[in-house]
């Protein structure tokens, strides 16, 4: 009997079951040895013949990395993530970040899990890793709104839940409004005077009361910014076209621009030379005297030649 059987024999290997619907996580067998089981509590594990490595619902699957082994086989996830397929509803990349530089393999893996569906996990422990185990688990009948705040539907928590809301107010001075005032409405009425007198108000939580029901939730700023871009943009369409109608001469303006612009007035246009009539007439072409003596002067010439002889 060879050690290597002795070892088995001593050890033997947990046997792989049908995943049940109970308070158990089911282990992939890949997963023998990894230390996130250890730190895996308060629900029951056995391993189980499934794809991904942690199933902690019926409709939920884990996938586990490591950065440290990312590093050495990139390959890895790629096939993990091509074997697991559309398997479950929700499926989850657990990354162990054990490594230092560990921002560019996040980021690419970022990437892969927004094309395959993927929510990405990141644990910078084992512990951390096993607790996000566990209560993926644990959570997994329970209700949405079960994580949500809870808030009292009487009037009191109504009104201290809206007035807390408003910067610098706090729990004591909804107190003081309230047995001031009496109402939300009459709250919102009050005069600055009257919130100043209050004890524990000063002028900057009385302005930040008064902004609130005051100020309108959208301010002139958008629309006079908006209206300054519209002027400018009519006003750099309009000089090319002035421009370019000022260089063609001896035609009328027959196209007038599309609008004008807003609360500016309007430059008077130029005068065109067509309306003044100003154009001279055009001058005679000047020339030298020998050009005139070369077009008129050598016929005469031989004729005076001629009569000389």
């Amino acid at each position: 009997m060879t050690s290597g059987t002795v070892a088995s024999a001593s050890a033997p290997a947990p046997p792989i079951v049908v995943p049940s619907l109970g308070n158990s996580v089911i282990l992939n067998p890949l997963q023998r040895g990894n230390p996130v089981l250890e730190c895996i509590r308060n629900v029951g594990k056995e391993y189980g013949d499934i794809v991904a490595d942690y199933q902690v619902g019926k409709t939920t699957g884990v996938l586990f990395l490591s950065l440290k082994y990312h590093r050495l086989h990139p390959e890895y996830i790629h096939i993990r993530i091509e074997k697991l397929g559309h398997s479950y509803n929700l499926r989850i990349l657990l990354i162990l970040s054990d490594i230092s530089e560990h921002k560019e393999p996040i980021r690419e893996l970022t990437k892969t899990c927004l094309i395959n569906n993927i929510t990405i996990v990141v644990a910078f422990s084992f512990e951390e890793a096993g607790h996000y185990l566990s209560t993926f688990k644990q959570f997994e009948h329970k209700p949405p709104d079960l994580i949500k705040e809870r808030a009292d539907r009487d009037y009191v928590s109504m009104l201290r839940t809206s007035l807390t809301s408003i910067s610098k107010v706090n729990k004591t001075d909804v107190e003081t409004l309230r047995a001031s005032f009496g109402s939300f409405a009459n709250i919102a009425k009050a005069e600055t005077t009257q919130l100043q007198n209050l004890p524990g108000f000063g002028q900057v939580k009385t302005k930040n009361i008064k902004n609130a029901f005051e100020k309108p939730f959208r301010n002139n700023a958008t629309t006079s910014l908006a209206v300054l871009s519209t002027i400018k943009e009519r006003e750099s369409n309009a000089q090319p076209t002035t421009a370019a109608n000022s260089s063609s001469k001896g035609k009328e303006e027959e196209a007038t621009p599309a609008s004008p612009p807003a609360r500016l007035p309007r430059s008077p246009s130029p005068v065109w030379d067509i309306e003044l009539d100003l154009t001279p007439p055009p001058e005679p072409e000047a020339h030298s005297p020998r050009q005139a003596e070369a077009e008129s002067g050598p016929a005469g010439n031989w004729v005076v030649d001629l009569d000389t002889l």
